[in-house]
């Protein structure tokens, strides 16, 4: 009997053995393909345009996974829920109304640029974040440990955990520095790691890893030892207000020293700082996103204090809800103001009006804009995804008050990788 052959859908999966729930993807995706509950991140294959703008900011590569199966059986979303390992491709003679000798059409739509906000209703800040690093930077290690990695996880030992808020309810962020010994655990500023709290949920499976940002520089908390710090907010409620004990970030804090953590990675090749002398850098975080900057900002440090690097300018707008919940308060009061031009934002400080880091953005925007026209200009932000619409419709305004054509100005920043976006 002749029989038509099946359509057949090349099926855009993610691998849940290796992603790390830091939710770039569902965060990227500018048609809302993809989604997650407590246990996977999974993609409707149903929504899902083949656009590709998830693909290059995934940390781990779980997200570049694909499988043909007829159109009719795909694999649907509460299946995608339920998996712990990926389904091993289908044998095409084992489709249902398949027929062997006829070739499979397979339907997919051509691969095209990740679609530009412009085109959608809402604007869609994640969209203009590069995936390419800047030129300069040096080479990123990645997944050197991992499930699928020849090394499950490494070993890292706990050598310091210091608090850096003030005493409050819900505000204990913790300074925590991991030893890796005399394993090799590359890592440079802005790239992260995943940490494997120990325990089962509540369905009897270990707990995924929990990605944190590296708060040290490329050579150690301590220079030249083999370590990193994180900076980690105890995590008490969601983020909708509701009371939760985060699993991860308690463990975290509660380490003493002398104490053994499983750590994986180290993850992200983009969200790199430039290395070439003039570069400048303009860093725009909230909380716990301060830990890349304070990476940048440390290596930068290190380098003038050498005199064997020219450094351009660096700028930092930081903010919290009030200076008590600002991580490194401190510190950063006492780096020079020849080194960085530091701008701090509050938004619950006691008699005072609110201010968010794109209000400082906008009251800035004479020097911002003339960043903006120089090529040798870098912008991270890192912070909660909330803060990402809000800071890039501030840099529009910089831009358009100073006469940069935006959309220009934000393609040439995303194709020459100098917009990095990393929120959670």
């Amino acid at each position: 009997m002749d029989m038509a052959a099946p359509a057949v859908l090349r099926q855009h999966l993610i691998d849940p053995e290796i992603c790390i729930r830091c939710n770039t993807c569902e965060a990227t995706c500018p048609v809302g393909a993809i989604t997650h509950d407590a246990n996977n991140y999974v993609v409707d294959a149903d929504k899902c345009n083949f656009c590709m703008a998830c693909v290059p900011p995934c940390p781990t590569g779980a997200i570049d996974n694909w499988r043909d199966v007829p159109r009719d059986q795909a694999y649907p979303l509460d299946a995608q829920f339920g998996w712990d390992v990926l389904p091993e491709p289908l044998d095409p003679q084992d489709w249902e109304g398949a027929d062997a000798e006829a070739p499979a059409q397979v339907d997919a739509m051509p691969l095209r640029a990740a679609v530009a906000p412009e085109a959608h209703d809402v604007f869609r800040g994640a969209s203009f974040g590069a995936s390419l690093p800047p030129w300069s930077a040096a080479h990123a290690y990645t997944n050197l440990y991992g499930p699928k990695a020849a090394e499950k996880f490494i070993i890292a030992k706990v050598v310091g955990n210091v608090r850096v808020t003030e005493v409050g309810k819900q505000y204990d962020t913790h300074h925590i520095m991991l030893d890796f010994g005399a394993m090799p655990f590359p890592v440079l500023e802005g790239q992260s790691i995943g940490v494997i709290p120990p325990g089962t949920d509540e369905q009897g499976r270990p707990h995924h890893a929990r990605q944190y940002s590296v708060a040290s520089p490329r050579n150690g908390e301590r220079a030249g030892y083999n370590n990193v710090s994180l900076t980690i907010k105890r995590v008490l409620e969601d983020h909708q207000g509701n009371p939760v004990r985060g699993v991860a970030s308690n463990y975290m804090c509660d380490l003493k020293v002398g104490d053994s953590v499983q750590v994986i990675g180290p993850f992200g090749s983009s969200f790199l700082m430039p290395n070439h002398p003039k570069s400048h850098i303009v860093m725009i975080c909230t909380g716990t996103g301060s830990a890349p900057m304070r990476a940048m900002t440390e290596w930068r440090r290190r380098l003038r204090k050498s005199g064997k690097f020219d450094g351009g300018k660096l700028m930092l707008f930081f903010g919290a809800r009030t200076k008590e919940e600002l991580p490194y308060f401190g510190p950063l009061q006492n780096l020079p103001k020849d080194f960085i031009d530091i701008n701090f934002a509050f938004s619950r400080a006691a008699g005072q009006p609110k201010r968010y880091v794109q209000d400082l953005i906008r009251e800035r925007a004479a020097d911002v804009a003339q960043l903006l026209t120089d090529p040798n200009t870098y912008i991270y932000v890192c912070g909660l995804t909330a803060m990402e619409d809000g800071v890039l419709l501030a840099l529009r305004d910089v831009a358009e008050q100073a006469d940069l054509p935006w959309a220009d100005t934000v393609a040439a920043l995303k194709a020459q990788g100098r917009l990095h976006l990393e929120t959670y």
